[in-house]
């Protein structure tokens, strides 16, 4: 084979060598391309619950199914911003300070979702909230990833209602016809009239009963007064009535004296 002919077969030689990329070239034989690992985290965006109380925040998360087995895997959550401070950890064990005693994970390690419960709330716990991933995967080795976005907890205030004291019954059916009052008063003239002969209802018999009891308070005052002056008038009609039979005996026995010894005494007397 002569120069000529050989010159143009090196240089298409050299040609294909320079289109095939280096890391394609191992050993003898064609490498595969690496593979990517993917990953996903889901979580609510946004959540409310009131002072006091407690929530759960849930979250999912998945990987690459390719991936062979997983181990050592662990969730942590961060608190307020994506780099934030970790307020729990499975491993090592963590919980920050200002969630003592009210954290608790609702999670396996043989599962893909979860999530975490925060109780007897308050006001600064308000913020955004991320959950992280980590494991150790057959194919891919060790991996770790975060929600981006998080879930927004909002802290609202808890409702108060008040305990109301003891009241009469007058009170109360003035109360119930306010409340008929109100509530009626919404409502056309018709119903206003309607409403108004309710109130008259209600307020006629309490008013009844008032005025009986007072009437029989007057009448039994009036009944004792009048027996304790019966009382005290009584000795005075009797000594009255012993004085008179007093002076008509001691007329009666001067009329019984014998007219003679008047005369004798009379006599007696001039002489």
């Amino acid at each position: 084979m002569g120069l000529p002919l050989l010159l143009p077969l090196l240089l298409l030689l050299l040609l294909l060598l320079l289109l095939l990329p280096p890391a394609s070239l191992q050993g003898d034989h064609w490498a595969q391309p690496k593979a990517l690992f993917h990953f996903g985290m889901n979580q609510q965006k946004q959540l409310s619950a009131p002072e006091g109380g407690s929530i759960r925040i849930p979250f999912s998360f998945d990987y690459s199914q390719d991936s062979g087995s997983v181990s050592n895997v662990k969730i942590s959550w961060r608190w307020k911003h994506f780099h934030g401070d970790f307020i729990y950890k499975t491993t090592p064990r963590l919980i920050h300070k200002n969630f003592k005693n009210r954290l608790l994970l609702n999670w396996e390690e043989d599962m893909k979702n979860g999530s975490l419960q925060i109780s007897n709330l308050r006001r600064e716990d308000e913020g955004s909230y991320f959950c992280q991933v980590e494991m150790i995967t057959e194919k891919y080795g060790e991996q770790k990833w975060q929600s981006i976005q998080g879930t927004e907890l909002t802290i609202t205030h808890a409702a108060k209602t008040a305990t109301p004291g003891p009241t009469t019954s007058a009170s109360t059916a003035a109360t119930t016809a306010a409340d008929l009052w109100d509530l009626e008063g919404k409502r056309s003239s018709g119903s206003w009239l309607l409403n108004k002969e309710a109130v008259v209802r209600l307020a006629l018999p309490s008013a009844v009963l008032k005025i009986a009891i007072l009437g029989l308070m007057v009448f039994l005052r009036w009944k004792r007064s009048k027996g304790l002056q019966t009382k005290a008038r009584t000795p005075a009609r009797g000594s009255f009535q012993n004085l008179e039979e007093k002076y008509e005996n001691i007329g009666n026995k001067e009329q019984q004296t014998d007219p003679k010894e008047c005369h004798k005494r009379s006599s007696s007397d001039l002489a």
